[in-house]
């Protein structure tokens, strides 16, 4: 038996790509998963390597949903504020020459993230991994703060926090204050003679992803160890610091963590809920509902049913009607 119509959510991020085919009436009925990054190049995202990936695992996405036609796709892209102008210009067309969809929208993985975690509600939203970006709506426009890449921002990140534990490990190398001789001997560890790390560190495209790779072990050490504990309460502190510049100043608006960051768990989690509590104590701290693709997801049902009410922007939550 198959259903008339059914809906495309995206979540295309760092780590490759996932898609859902579902329907408004039974929802999610069939996923797939690459991991394969969509190519960043000279004009940004690369809307040809996107649809490479797309048409097959959207065929078979199909096939296994029992959809007869697609009326609606949201694409949710990392990167898509700064390096979405050839998505944006491509893809719409794209997807309706080759799935006849009618209405995309193309959105920021920042804003799936928010809508994952807190749906069409006002709020704010701290999504933290190896960068990090605070998102804040009163449901009449986007707010943003940081998201600006650990050499500028993402003050509070993974990577920020591996960082910070680093340089105390160098300067308890050095013997200056403010070092960890718990953190030099971790970093000696899993990187060799600390006076080696530069050489090892600088060079590396993915060095974001390696300062992050530390930033467990700055919470391992938390409990016994104050310099390491202080690194996450700074971190915590940047985290609110964020948040409050984009929550409503209004009302009584969601705030909720989302990301592989907090994995860490109470170590950055409960200085976090004290900063939180005295930056914002209008609003209520909740769980997220779930990650990217289930912001996806919840703005491509929006979409199918003409319901959507968050607030559109050019580079955040853009939706293109195509005539077919």
């Amino acid at each position: 038996m198959t259903e008339p119509s059914g809906f495309l959510a995206v979540d295309s991020g760092g780590s490759g790509l996932r898609v859902v085919i579902g329907t408004v009436a039974r929802g999610v009925l069939a996923r797939r998963e690459s991991r394969d990054p969509v190519r960043i190049g000279d004009r940004g995202i690369d809307p040809g390597h996107l649809m490479e990936q797309l048409v097959p695992m959207v065929r078979s996405s199909v096939a296994e949903a029992g959809v007869d036609r697609l009326g609606a796709a949201v694409i949710g892209a990392a990167g898509l504020a700064s390096l979405g102008d050839a998505l944006r210009a491509e893809l719409p067309a794209a997807l309706g020459r080759e799935f006849g969809i009618g209405r995309v929208a193309l959105v920021a993985d920042a804003v799936t993230a928010y809508v994952g975690a807190l749906g069409s509600r006002p709020g704010a939203v701290v999504a933290a991994g190896t960068g990090l970006i605070a998102m804040g709506t009163d449901l009449t426009r986007w707010n943003r703060a940081d998201g600006w890449g650990h050499l500028l921002g993402d003050c509070g990140s993974g990577a920020w926090i591996g960082r910070a534990g680093l340089e105390a490990a160098l300067r308890a190398y050095d013997g200056r204050s403010g070092g960890s001789a718990g953190l030099l001997a971790r970093a000696e560890e899993l990187f060799g003679p600390i006076r080696g790390l530069p050489g090892k560190l600088y060079p590396r495209p993915d060095r974001p992803a390696v300062l992050a790779s530390f930033a467990p072990h700055v919470a391992a050490g938390a409990d016994a160890d104050p310099v390491a504990a202080d690194i996450l309460r700074a971190a915590a502190r940047h985290m609110a610091e964020s948040a409050a510049a984009v929550c409503p100043g209004t009302g009584e608006p969601q705030v909720a963590l989302t990301g592989g960051l907090f994995k860490m768990g109470d170590p950055l989690v409960v200085p976090l809920d004290e900063e939180l509590a005295k930056r914002l104590p209008h609003a209520r701290r909740v769980p997220a509902a779930g990650d990217p693709l289930l912001g996806s997801v919840r703005i491509a049902t929006d979409l199918a049913t003409d319901a959507l009410a968050l607030p559109s922007d050019e580079r955040l939550l853009c939706v293109v009607a195509e005539s077919r």
